[in-house]
């Protein structure tokens, strides 16, 4: 276990790096950089103070162990009952550790911008959009989390054909990254008259929110121009040209803007679509060319992999990367998705441990 040993040790000198910079005129001028210090130090503490205590019990033991080869039998009495004390609670101790060194995703104390698309099952597929987009917003009402609509396109019959929407919060990205994927709903749909179940789908796109100073984006990369909004809005709607649409040339990502009750709103909305999305695709090469295979991660996050399924004539969900399946439907249609994504993350958790070497 030197290599546990060693890690907490270059941990407690990041750490008290990250302290010093705290008290650097510079950052207590600068409120984003404050924050952003003080968030990573947090992150360290725990892995600091678990480091003391193993020093404090590897001190005792070796202590222990010295007494042990003293003749007096008082004094080796003292010292077994010393080890019998301090090494479970090392080997303890040293467990906790490996869950505490494995690698944070440096992206799970984002927000979010979710995506939320009617796939398979025409009306039925949009309705379970909708049901999606109330199932996530119930979830985040009951962390104290913030959802924004950016864009929404209502269905006729109910639900979505596309809504997007960001989520604003502590650590928002770390509970929904597992989202990303085809959601399968199997239940009878309201206009079937013969009671039959069908099977309809909506994919979900769960993407880290980027802020302006994580991705630099030449202007001279982009198109933005300016257009008529059009559908459900209110009295501007056709009058002026408030809606906003961007190109990154590069990479051929474009969005459109028309929720906002100006230019100016939409536009800033385009801008922060526009660098999650860029930021995501240039990840997404970047992994490639260096051939990067993400072991740890559970699922691809790719649209068109399948990875729940909702069946309402059983009040079942089954994950299938995970193989979990609870009969709590109804629960978790109200944004009860706390056993869902402890499971996921143990999963995560799991392989990353699987993967981590001490």
């Amino acid at each position: 276990m030197d290599g546990v040993r060693q890690k907490l040790q270059e941990i407690e000198e990041e750490y008290n790096r990250l302290g010093q910079q705290l008290l650097d005129p510079d950052v207590l001028s600068d409120p984003r950089q404050l924050t952003k210090i003080s968030r990573k130090q947090a992150q360290l503490q725990g892995s600091v103070e678990a480091w003391h205590q193993l020093q404090e019990l590897d001190s005792r033991i070796s202590q222990a162990e010295e007494l042990q080869q003293e003749e007096d039998p008082e004094l080796q009495e003292m010292a077994r009952a010393e080890l019998e004390e301090c090494q479970p609670k090392r080997e303890a101790l040293l467990e906790h550790i490996q869950h505490l060194l494995i690698p944070r995703d440096p992206e799970d104390d984002h927000d979010v911008i979710m995506e939320i698309r009617g796939g398979v099952g025409g009306d039925e597929g949009n309705i379970f959009a909708g049901d999606l987009y109330r199932m996530y917003t119930r979830y985040a009402e009951s962390k104290g989390w913030k959802v924004q609509v950016l864009e929404a396109s209502p269905s006729e019959a109910g639900g979505f054909s596309q809504i997007i929407f960001s989520i604003r919060g502590t650590d928002v990205y770390a509970d929904l990254k597992f989202e990303s994927g085809a959601h399968r709903v199997q239940r009878v749909p309201k206009t079937e008259a013969q009671g039959r179940i069908h099977t309809s789908t909506a994919t979900v796109l769960c993407q880290p929110e980027v802020e302006a100073e994580d991705i630099t984006i030449d202007p001279r990369d982009l198109t933005i121009e300016t257009h008529r909004a059009s559908g459900a809005g209110g009295q501007h709607i056709n009058k002026t040209d408030s809606a906003v649409r961007i190109v990154h040339v590069p990479t051929g990502i474009t969005v459109n803007c028309q929720e906002g009750r100006s230019q100016i709103e939409n536009r800033e909305t385009a801008m922060r679509l526009i660098r999650t999305r860029v930021y995501d695709e240039l990840k997404r090469r970047r992994e490639e060319a260096e051939g990067a295979v993400r072991r740890a991660k559970i699922g691809t996050g790719d649209r068109s992999e399948k990875i729940r399924t909702y069946n309402y004539p059983q009040n079942r969900v089954t994950d299938h990367r995970i193989g979990l399946t609870l009969t709590q439907l109804d629960r978790i249609m109200e944004g009860k998705l706390d056993d869902l994504i402890a499971g996921l993350k143990a999963a995560e958790e799991q392989k990353k441990l699987e993967n981590l070497k001490l």
